[in-house]
């Protein structure tokens, strides 16, 4: 309850304090009622949607975007405080200066300048307007990105392979068919020799990918359509009477997953196979610092040797951080995903790659090599919390091997 009460007070200082370069800009009694009034129908449908009675730490779409409003509402806030506070000081150091050396009797503060409060509210709109347009369509922008990876020991056979990687689909966040099935177009598209996907297909419940079972039934590729499983998949986010309906839930994921066509892979190994020679495709259970962790790497390589060339799924790029990058396997390409580049960020190629999940990943999106093993963090095909995305769109990844050495 604390938490709440600070909440409810830091939220009506930002409010009145935001309010203020509004006052200043605009005289119209009407503004000043459709601003308080957006300040109460934000606040008043959080507070509805997160104190109501819930299932445990589950985010239903209603409260997603309850939450993206109240960071909207927010982010916009916050842009405009720092520029009046920054003025306050002025206009407190002025009528400092006027009382002392002006010689005048009163401590009066200087009025508020117009112009600073424009340059506020203008400022402050470049966020709010990210943020909803995220919500309205970056969730949903879809792009492909195509990456050449070169090893020497590449079968042969394989050459030219090309790999389609998808992450957290987050079913239960989708609301609206014709985005997804528009994606889901998009993947079959890259007529890719295998497509891969390494977890989260749910927030919470299996039921929740019902709807678009159909949709992600007809991904097609030529050597099959393999998962994994990540941290949302287990249910573990949601207060479930018994343990048996806890496990009842896991068993009806897994054989959904098998009425799609998808193979799942829970610690083991299957081989791809040309012209007599192989990739060894390993799927392990979610493994990920500061989360579950039932991924048996030792387990799922049983059948595996040494000069087999590797590709390991692992939803969490931690598990290739804390395990894989040291093992006695060298495992040639790892495909992860989790991260979801914290649906937020700034990215122009060449120029800047940039996001808050830098601060808790070290490895978050995109392509990375380590001694001479290399991982794709691919940002996720869905979304979850905050119901969009900006700058960080999500994503399907197309991965084509090489045998030889990168050109120069």
């Amino acid at each position: 309850m604390t938490r709440w009460i600070i909440f409810l007070i830091l939220y009506i200082l930002v409010t009145i304090y935001g309010f203020q370069a509004f006052k200043t800009v605009v005289k119209n009694n009407w503004i000043y009622y459709a601003f308080f009034a957006v300040a109460l129908l934000v606040l008043g449908n959080f507070l509805y949607q997160f104190l109501s009675a819930s299932e445990g730490r589950v985010l239903t779409p209603a409260k997603s975007y309850a939450f993206g409003f109240l960071l909207a509402y927010l982010a916009f806030n916050l842009i405009i405080i720092p520029i009046m506070f920054g003025e306050d000081i002025i206009r407190f150091v002025i009528g400092i200066y006027d009382k002392l050396f002006a010689t005048k009797s009163n401590f009066n503060l200087p009025s508020r300048r117009k112009f600073i409060s424009q340059i506020a509210l203008g400022l402050a709109a470049i966020p709010l307007a990210s943020i909803l347009y995220g919500m309205y369509r970056g969730k949903y922008r879809f792009r492909v990105l195509n990456y050449t990876l070169y090893f020497e020991d590449l079968p042969e056979a394989f050459n030219g392979y090309k790999i389609t990687q998808i992450s957290d689909i987050h079913s239960g966040s989708f609301d609206n068919r014709e985005k997804i099935e528009y994606g889901v177009n998009l993947i079959n598209e890259q007529n890719s020799d295998v497509i891969l996907f390494t977890g989260d297909m749910v927030n919470n419940k299996a039921s929740e990918m019902e709807p678009w079972q159909d949709l992600f039934s007809t991904l097609k590729a030529k050597d099959g359509v393999f998962s994994v499983l990540g941290n949302h998949d287990y249910g573990d986010y949601v207060n479930w009477k018994t343990k048996e309906e806890k496990a009842q839930n896991l068993e009806e994921l897994k054989q959904l997953q098998k009425n799609m066509g998808f193979n799942l892979l829970l610690n083991e190994t299957k081989f791809l196979e040309k012209n007599r020679e192989r990739i060894a495709l390993i799927g392990v259970e979610n493994w990920g610092k500061g989360f579950k962790k039932v991924g048996d790497l030792n387990k799922a390589v049983q059948k595996v040797q040494a000069n087999d060339f590797k590709i390991l799924m692992s939803h969490d790029p931690t598990h290739w951080e804390e395990e894989v990058i040291d093992a006695d396997y060298h495992y040639h390409l790892t495909l992860s995903g989790h991260t979801h580049g914290m649906q937020f960020g700034i990215e122009i190629p060449g120029w800047i790659k940039w996001s808050p999940a830098k601060w808790r990943y070290k490895y978050w999106a995109g392509i990375y090599e380590q001694m001479g093993q290399y991982i794709n963090v691919n940002r996720g095909f869905g979304y979850l919390g905050y119901p969009g995305r900006v700058g960080i769109w999500p994503e399907v990844t197309v991965i084509e091997l090489k045998r030889g050495t990168k050109p120069a």
